[in-house]
């Protein structure tokens, strides 16, 4: 079950970063409210995460899923480029994060 919390905490780290985005600086209150309430749950998930799972392991992990899982929400819904360099440097975070977890 740890491990379940730690992805929901990776996927809130894309919701709220997604929103505070959306919020334009935090002049939408709907946006900034989602994205208070996204970081909170997210820091909520990711510690009881730990009580479980190594904090070495567990806070790579989850910012890692959040710079991974912002990426396509970058590219779909905001236009960002993704050139092939910047592809190649996901899988390598993507692989980062694989020897995190396989060597921990």
């Amino acid at each position: 079950m740890p491990w379940v919390y730690l992805l929901l905490a990776g996927i809130m780290e894309v919701g709220w970063s997604t929103t505070m985005k959306l919020s334009d600086g935090f002049s939408h209150l709907g946006y900034t409210l989602a994205t208070i309430v996204g970081s909170v749950a997210s820091f909520l998930l990711l510690g009881v995460a730990t009580k479980h799972i190594q904090l070495s392991l567990a806070y790579p992990i989850w910012t890692g899923l959040g710079a991974v899982g912002s990426i396509p929400v970058g590219v779909l819904l905001f236009k960002d480029a993704m050139t092939p360099k910047t592809a190649l440097f996901v899988v390598m975070l993507i692989v980062g994060l694989i020897g995190i977890k396989v060597t921990a």
